[in-house]
């Protein structure tokens, strides 16, 4: 059990179960704005390949991150664009908009553009010197899997900096920078479950 962020695929991307009322109210809204559509997404494969899905869980405890998102130049600004969003697009705009559809934790599905999310993670990631070793896209829990493995202590030998000192926020840094670069890459929205 647990909140993951995952990428959506075709099949739930269409689902009147599952995401379908939330696509076809994005499209409407991306359209009164002028905005290019969010593309649909790849179906998803019988078995995800490395780097073809995204899935990562948030099993770390989110303050360190929070704080270090606040510090960022751009503040809330940025805070926002990394945690302030239920469905996040590989769609260029800025600021928010919220849809009047539920998401699993509101009334409303708020969006944000994975561009924005891309950019201020990258600044995150930079000021704590992530190492490049660090799994951004390499599959299901890849980045789950390295965090809570030896790989860290390696890179923190090889790479010491700010991030070996705050492993939660180098966490989530990485987190929300290869959801964004995956939702770009694979144009693939991605959501919370």
């Amino acid at each position: 059990m647990g909140i993951y962020v995952c990428g959506v695929g075709s099949d739930d991307w269409s689902d009147e179960e599952v995401l379908g009322p939330t696509a076809r109210a994005l499209a409407a809204e991306l359209r009164r704005r002028g905005l290019d559509p969010c593309p649909r997404p790849a179906p998803r494969a019988p078995r995800p390949r490395s780097g073809a899905s995204f899935e990562e869980k948030l099993n770390r405890p989110l303050g360190t991150f929070e704080d270090l998102c606040r510090q960022d130049p751009a503040g809330e600004e940025c805070y926002d664009a990394l945690l302030g969003w239920d469905l996040l697009v590989p769609v260029a705009f800025d600021g928010a908009f919220e849809l009047p559809v539920p998401s699993p934790y509101d009334d409303v599905t708020t969006v944000r553009s994975a561009h924005a999310a891309r950019a201020a993670a990258q600044r995150v990631a930079d000021r704590i010197a992530l190492p490049p070793q660090v799994p951004l896209d390499g599959g299901n829990l890849a980045l789950t899997n390295w965090f809570d493995g030896p790989a860290v202590a390696d890179a923190a030998a090889t790479h010491p900096g700010p991030w070996s000192q705050a492993t939660d926020a180098a966490f989530y840094a990485a987190l929300y920078l290869g959801a964004a670069e995956h939702a770009i890459r694979h144009t693939c929205p991605m959501h919370y479950v």
